[in-house]
């Protein structure tokens, strides 16, 4: 069998590395075609040598554009490579616009797609990715669900053939990676700031970074907060600041590879983001965190208050900050078997049900 697996981002990089080490136990071949969505410098022979998977098979090189104009010039590219490939199956990831690009390929093309992270919403529709996830689980043939939650969303659209409860890869990959972080990425490496000392934040959607009163206001509220906040920054959010005044307690950095993004997540005291995926990390590793949006996809976070959803607005940040988690840190992300997230993906794609 030949699967031809579709990413175009970083986070979709590592969920996967994880799966592809499945499908290769299961002797499948598996073509990882990066359509070039997002240009990233730290996704270079360092980065996959981290994750332990090989560069990938072609760069595509779309780049950036409209979403019209960057999913077209996806579709064309994968439509060609499909075609060269000749691929069994195609396997998406999340939600990107490279997600829905392949989706569509490959459904028009006749080639069975199955969807890793299906039946996400935030029942959001300004959100891009909102749609991305609604149209992919509809041309999806599998759609391998992180959670319960998740499940119940596609029966309520009329979805449930081809639906399983796999749980959620980024458990495995937060769990097989943090460990390699913590010999490879200690956190002496990458600040000055002691364990439990500093607040990890990450500031990328451009429902913040778009809009100059929301940014101010989460900017407000980090200069506010009674210990250092280390702002891994991407360089479009970073232009936004121009004609801002950063706090002097926010200390600005470069993007960091990922493993140094999980030392950090484990050491930090809280983190303050606008990621869907570092809501999970950060409690996987057991770091309460602080959600700057106004919905999440990841209710199961919420539990316990060890996610705090406050969106943008000053004093919901500080109050959030304030509120201490009530039990023990929430359990989820498992499927419904015994087997690993990405072992029962690999045995379904592979046919070994």
């Amino acid at each position: 069998m030949t699967i031809c697996s579709v990413v175009g981002a970083r986070p979709q990089f590592v969920k996967a590395a994880v799966v592809s080490h499945a499908l290769k136990a299961r002797g499948v071949r598996e073509y990882l075609l990066h359509t070039g969505q997002h240009y990233d410098d730290d996704m270079s022979a360092v980065f996959f040598d981290e994750l332990g998977i090989p560069a990938p098979e072609r760069n595509l090189g779309i780049g950036s554009g409209s979403h019209a104009h960057q999913t077209a010039g996806m579709m064309a590219a994968l439509e060609q490579a499909f075609l060269d490939l000749r691929p069994d199956r195609v396997l998406v990831y999340g939600d990107t616009n490279s997600t829905l690009a392949a989706a569509l390929v490959a459904a028009k093309m006749h080639i069975p797609v199955d969807h890793v992270e299906a039946g996400l919403r935030s029942f959001n529709r300004h959100m891009p990715e909102e749609i991305n996830r609604i149209v992919t689980d509809r041309l999806s043939h599998f759609c391998f669900c992180p959670t319960r939650t998740a499940m119940q969303h596609l029966a309520s659209e009329g979805r449930t053939e081809g639906v399983h409860l796999t749980g959620d890869v980024m458990l495995d990959a937060t769990r097989t990676f943090a460990e390699r972080a913590a010999t490879r990425r200690p956190l002496i490496s990458l600040t000055r700031h002691e364990a439990g000392m500093f607040a990890l934040a990450t500031v990328h959607r451009a429902e913040n970074t778009d809009e100059p009163g929301r940014l101010a206001s989460i900017f407000d509220a980090f200069g506010r907060l009674d210990m250092p906040v280390v702002l891994p920054l991407h360089p479009r959010t970073r232009a936004r600041l121009e004609d801002m005044d950063v706090p002097d307690n926010v200390d600005v950095i470069a993007p960091v590879p990922y493993l140094a993004m999980l030392t950090l997540t484990r050491e930090a005291a809280y983190v303050l983001t606008d990621s869907g995926g570092l809501q999970k990390e950060a409690l996987w590793l057991g770091t309460r965190c602080i959600t700057l949006r106004d919905e999440t996809e990841w209710t199961e976070t919420t539990g316990g208050g060890w996610n705090q959803i406050v969106g943008a607005d000053r004093d919901a940040i500080l109050a959030g900050v304030s509120q201490a988690p009530r039990g023990p840190v929430p359990i989820f992300g498992a499927g419904s078997t015994d087997e690993t997230p990405s072992e029962h993906i690999s045995r379904l794609v592979a046919g070994n049900d």
